[in-house]
């Protein structure tokens, strides 16, 4: 019984030290994709407290000197500590001009 509270403990464990990533488009728009990419980063603690006030696709764009029109938005989700402790990363795309 000793064994297989130590293999459900552990199991426990490793699920909740677990990462996971995932990109998903947000937005697209008809402007032709630009070389310009810009990503804005936020961490999350137990999903309802923001981390960077300034998170966002101003902050994107404004990273990767984009001053034109931006083309895409993409937003990559990374778990960490399972439901504790995640971050979120806007990458957004378009013109200089």
């Amino acid at each position: 019984m000793k064994k297989i509270k130590n293999i459900f403990l552990g199991a426990m464990v490793v699920t909740t030290l677990a990462s996971c990533s995932v990109t998903l488009p947000q937005a697209v728009t008809d402007n032709p994709i630009g070389a310009k990419k810009g990503v804005s980063k936020t961490g999350m603690l137990f999903g309802a407290i923001q981390l960077n006030g300034d998170y966002g696709i101003a902050e994107a764009a404004k990273k990767g000197k984009i001053k034109g029109a931006v083309s895409t938005v993409d937003l990559k989700t990374t778990r960490y500590f399972w439901l504790l402790y995640y971050t979120k990363e806007l990458i957004v795309t378009g013109d200089a001009e």
